[in-house]
């Protein structure tokens, strides 16, 4: 080694580490938040100038409510419970949710998502929510007295009518009978009683973690704006429409005006309406899914141990600004005066709109790899690729 390459070096090891923290989301379809983590640190300890030595990494993976929320919870030190619980079809399924001391992580796609259809085939109509019910009981069983509830990916539109019946509400027909499962089974309901609803309910704080602001019903409702993704026709979506309207017409009679005010709250419309059930029969309190998320998680901690933030999910664009987890991310971040780069499948966004929101600079796969396939298939390797080019940038 020459002296030169020996004072270089020094200089090195006698620089403190860059502080990185990778905060980024799921890449849907190809990586879960923990891989993305996984594989970004990786790309940093190769890329970073000075070797790995010049940059020390911590990982806290993110979700914003959706698929991927409990997960996230379990990587940042939250322990996993399984229950086996009613899915969207009324098979018997296995969900997970989240416990750390009296706080519990709940999502609802682990019981009612789209995840549990069988490939192509969809219910809208009929789909419950019960199995969420079961889930949120679980929780409470196992000695949780807050509950984050992320709502997203739903395989449902019935108005939350399913959980509240798992909960221990009564949703009768004319005859009497309990109301069939699914949104569309709502047009013949013919009154409610919540009183039999868990009493544990009543002190316990549920927070609805999701990143919509849909009221339950009409053009900007569950069944309209949601319901095609379901599998719901336009004939469905007509139905499911009038019978959300109908649901929250009988609840009204049931528990008097509040009902038809938590119709048109934002959020009740998230998750084919189990928010306006949360709202109703749970007393939840709506927030910013990834907002609540970055407080369970520990995220203001960690931002104080962080010289950069690295954030991302599969795609950056017009809908991560309002409500995703990147956005989320960087708003904190740029709150605290910490840089922030991001790293994503794709980039659909501009330079100013990614400064807009906080976010230095965007590193996409699709500059790596242009074939959409190929990036989803190699996604790991790619992604090491990126954050290589972003240690050369960011870590000097």
């Amino acid at each position: 080694m020459t002296d030169a390459a020996r004072v270089r070096a020094e200089a090195a090891e006698a620089k403190a580490p860059t502080r990185v923290l990778i905060a980024a989301d799921k890449f849907k379809g190809s990586l879960t938040a923990v891989q993305v983590a996984e594989h970004v640190a990786a790309g940093l300890r190769r890329g970073a100038p000075g070797g790995a030595a010049a940059v020390r990494v911590e990982a806290l993976p993110v979700a914003d409510g959706g698929d991927g929320t409990v997960d996230a919870a379990v990587a940042a030190g939250f322990e996993r419970r399984e229950e086996r619980v009613t899915g969207p079809l009324g098979e018997p399924v296995t969900a997970a949710y989240a416990l750390r001391g009296e706080v519990a992580v709940v999502e609802m796609a682990e019981a009612s998502g789209l995840r549990h259809l069988p490939e192509g085939l969809f219910a809208p109509l009929a789909a419950t929510t019960y199995g969420s019910g079961e889930l949120l009981r679980a929780a409470l069983d196992a000695g949780a007295r807050t509950v984050v509830f992320g709502v997203g990916g739903s395989a449902t539109t019935d108005g939350g009518a399913g959980m509240l019946a798992a909960l221990g509400a009564r949703l009768l027909d004319v005859a009497g009978e309990p109301v069939g499962p699914g949104g569309g089974a709502l047009r013949g309901l013919a009154t409610a009683d919540l009183s039999g609803l868990d009493p544990r309910l009543a002190d316990a704080e549920i927070v609805l973690a999701g990143d919509v602001d849909n009221p339950l019903t009409g053009p900007k409702g569950a069944a309209a704006v949601y319901g095609p993704q379901k599998g719901a026709t336009m004939t469905d979506v007509v139905l499911l429409d009038g019978a959300l309207a109908h649901y929250a017409e009988v609840l009204e009679r049931a528990v008097g005006p509040r009902a038809a005010e938590y119709a048109q709250a934002p959020g009740a419309g998230a998750a084919g309406g189990i928010g306006y059930g949360a709202f109703i029969g749970l007393g939840a309190v709506f927030r910013p899914g990834i907002e609540v998320m970055l407080d369970v998680l520990g995220f203001a901690p960690a931002l104080e141990r962080a010289d950069l933030v690295i954030t991302g999910e599969g795609s950056l664009d017009e809908q991560t600004l309002h409500g995703k987890a990147p956005a989320g991310v960087a708003a904190a971040a740029r709150a605290r005066g910490v840089e922030v780069v991001a790293v994503c499948g794709r980039l659909a966004l501009t330079p100013a709109a990614l400064a807009g929101a906080g976010i230095s600079r965007a590193y996409p796969l699709t500059a790596l790899e242009p074939d959409p396939a190929r990036c989803i298939a190699e996604a790991g390797p790619l992604l090491e690729r990126a954050a290589e080019r972003l240690a050369a940038d960011f870590l000097a």
